[in-house]
């Protein structure tokens, strides 16, 4: 099953970075070039437990209500980074969102206006430089103004380390909701991983959650233990209202495209 494509100026307009573009899964092909990069990164590079690892595909009952947006290095046509984009009115029929097996979302649930969850990010090795994940979210932020979505949530992935109990108490002390928006994970971290008595630090945290939290976006509590992937999630809220004037300029300026009226539709290196 593949949703319909919005209007291609919904997606493609300009490339956010020289030599990348991006764009919504239009079929097969696509879709299954972001499994097999998803594969790359979570199976063989972090060595996550997936459903069907003999395939070389990362894919699971969601893929088939997502939007699946692609980042391509023009000179090759390569894939080098990938989202899911799951929007509210197709989570209803899919089971409910992604983030919904890790925690308790109830407190989220009456967020005024319109919500969509962005999952199974990721990023190939050698694109980790900036570029790519800013052509990502350039594509995301569209897709967002173009369909007049007004939060957006997701797990992000922090590989667990020495280096996690500080990284937590870092984010809970600069970059947590207040405490009405906090969540509950459904798999709680050991205590030598969740408590810190140390200085918080923010020292290797990865960048995509960075990316994330540079654009405004907060962490709705304690992290969820996903043993499949050896990471802790934090889940993500970025209200479109809140972002710095800089990146709401930039990606939501004069350069974004006006198609109001188009049809809906972890580690270093990814989140879940």
């Amino acid at each position: 099953m593949f949703l319909p494509e919005p209007h291609p100026a919904a997606d493609t307009a300009r490339p956010a970075e020289p030599g990348l573009r991006a764009h919504l899964a239009s079929g097969p092909a696509d879709l299954e070039a972001a499994q097999r990069l998803r594969y790359q990164v979570f199976g063989e590079e972090m060595g996550a437990r997936l459903a069907e690892p003999e395939s070389g595909l990362d894919r699971d009952h969601l893929d088939a209500h997502c939007h699946h947006l692609l980042v391509r290095d023009v000179q090759t046509g390569e894939v080098v980074a990938c989202t899911r984009i799951l929007t509210e009115e197709s989570a209803s029929t899919a089971g409910g969102f992604y983030s919904l097996s890790e925690f308790d979302l109830g407190p989220l649930t009456n967020l005024p206006g319109r919500t969509l969850e962005v999952g199974r990010t990721c990023v190939r090795a050698d694109h980790r430089q900036g570029a790519a994940i800013h052509t990502l979210w350039a594509g995301l932020a569209r897709f967002m103004q173009a369909h007049q979505y007004d939060h957006l949530i997701g797990c992000a992935s922090i590989p667990l380390s020495d280096h996690t109990p500080a990284q937590l108490a870092w984010l809970r002390l600069f970059h947590r909701v207040s405490s009405r928006l906090r969540v509950t994970p459904r798999r709680s971290l050991p205590n030598s991983l969740s408590v810190w008595h140390g200085t918080p630090s923010r020292v290797g945290l990865p960048p995509l959650l960075k990316a994330y939290l540079r654009l405004g976006a907060r962490v709705c509590g304690e992290a969820c233990h996903d043993p499949d992937f050896n990471v802790a999630d934090v889940l993500i809220l970025l209200n479109v209202r809140e972002m710095p004037d800089r990146y709401h300029r930039h990606f939501l300026g004069a350069h974004a495209p006006d198609d109001r009226g188009v049809g809906h539709a972890g580690t270093s290196a990814g989140t879940g």
